[in-house]
């Protein structure tokens, strides 16, 4: 414990990893430690019956970042993964996000011009009744939605969905939660919008390895078991842990929605055809079931493992020991975090970054761009 570093890096996501990387390119000395068996964090990716399973969830490397894209590409070979998540409503199933295909199995109209009647036919009902009341703004995400996208694929595809993310009734949630909903009058089953997307062949080990090849690394390691220690170690911290944590929960606790999984080996080369699935009706206990085998085989190599892994999906709310995962930015929350950023301000020799240090949900090429930002100011000063 006697070594002493440029950085000490608390956290080995993304985030951490890869701060570590452009560290060691400047010829700084990292330690990077993380409190979890495995290096990763929630990009993991634990190997069963020779599939690589997401261990914490499905993640899909996505942007239209070329600087992002053209960095990862420099460190792994990516796949033509390509994100089509289906819906599943009581047997009924409906592509995402919402397009022709959508329109046609929910109203079975053909051509965009109908599609996009029979959508403000019904965004029409839902301004109506909220006008009828006096209002001109809709008060919960259940008004929201409907305004944006009308009752039939609130009912069916949005309600009982995001109900069991959040733990709430859409009319308890606020109506900021949806901005916005993606239609698309086209025939396109791609869920992102972004120029490239993809899974590194052979997983996400195989990038978090990438960038922290050569960097003096530490798993089972609890910063805050050891944290005097682990501070007199080095000039800087990187700290991508719970922001609130850090300093000790001084103005009170962060509120966080989790997840936890269900995974199990099926004797079936094929479960369910996709690699996401998601189940939309409330009285189904799991958001969603995730097939690991189909982000990275495609058409017929599918069928070379004889086996398969199925993870289901639950949303509840998060409890101290379990893993956070969603910032639940209400206002409580907003103001809290916001007492506490401040509060990182005038600790001089702190990094802190990622969704857990910043409050904040982000993708994957979020994060990346976000370091890439933090370290070209770190580096150039």
């Amino acid at each position: 414990m006697n070594a002493h570093y440029d950085y000490l890096i608390v956290g080995s996501g993304l985030f951490g990893a890869t701060f570590a990387y452009l560290a060691q390119e400047q010829g700084k000395r990292c330690l990077v430690i993380d409190k979890r068996d495995h290096l990763g964090g929630n990009v993991y990716c634990r190997e069963v019956e020779g599939i690589n399973v997401h261990e914490y969830g499905a993640h899909i490397f996505h942007t239209s970042n070329h600087e992002v894209w053209n960095f990862v590409n420099s460190l792994v070979e990516m796949n033509r993964y390509t994100n089509c998540p289906v819906a599943n409503y009581k047997g009924q199933l409906f592509n995402l996000p919402f397009n022709m295909n959508t329109f046609y199995a929910m109203w079975g109209v053909k051509t965009p011009a109908e599609a996009q009647a029979k959508i403000e036919e019904q965004r029409a009902e839902a301004v109506a009744k909220m006008k009828a009341e006096g209002r001109t703004e809709p008060a919960n995400l259940e008004e929201q939605a409907k305004i944006l996208i009308g009752k039939d694929i609130f009912e069916k595809l949005i309600k009982g969905y995001t109900e069991k993310q959040w733990g709430r009734s859409c009319s308890d949630l606020p109506a900021f939660i949806i901005k916005r909903l993606p239609v698309r009058l086209v025939f396109d089953n791609n869920y992102f919008n972004d120029l490239y997307q993809g899974i590194p062949v052979g997983g996400y080990n195989e990038l978090i390895n990438a960038l922290l090849n050569g960097v003096e690394k530490r798993t089972g390691e609890d910063f805050f078991a050891k944290r005097s220690e682990y501070e007199s170690m080095a000039d800087k911290i990187v700290f991508t842990g719970k922001i609130d944590e850090f300093f000790d929960y001084e103005y009170g606790k962060l509120e966080y929605r989790t997840v936890r999984f269900e995974t199990e080996v099926l004797d079936t080369p094929n479960y369910q055809g996709n690699a996401v699935v998601n189940y939309t009706e409330r009285e189904v206990p799991y958001t969603r079931v995730i097939e690991h085998k189909h982000f990275e085989k495609f058409g017929a190599a599918v069928y070379e493992n004889p086996k398969t892994v199925i993870s289901r999906e639950y949303s509840t709310e998060w409890k101290d020991g379990m893993e956070p995962y969603y910032p639940v930015n209400d206002e409580r929350n907003v103001a809290l975090y916001e007492k506490y950023r401040k509060r990182s301000e005038i600790v001089g020799n702190v990094i802190f970054g990622g969704r857990l240090a910043e409050y904040k949900y982000y993708d994957m090429d979020d994060t990346l761009e976000r370091v890439l930002e933090i370290a070209k100011k770190e580096f150039n000063s």
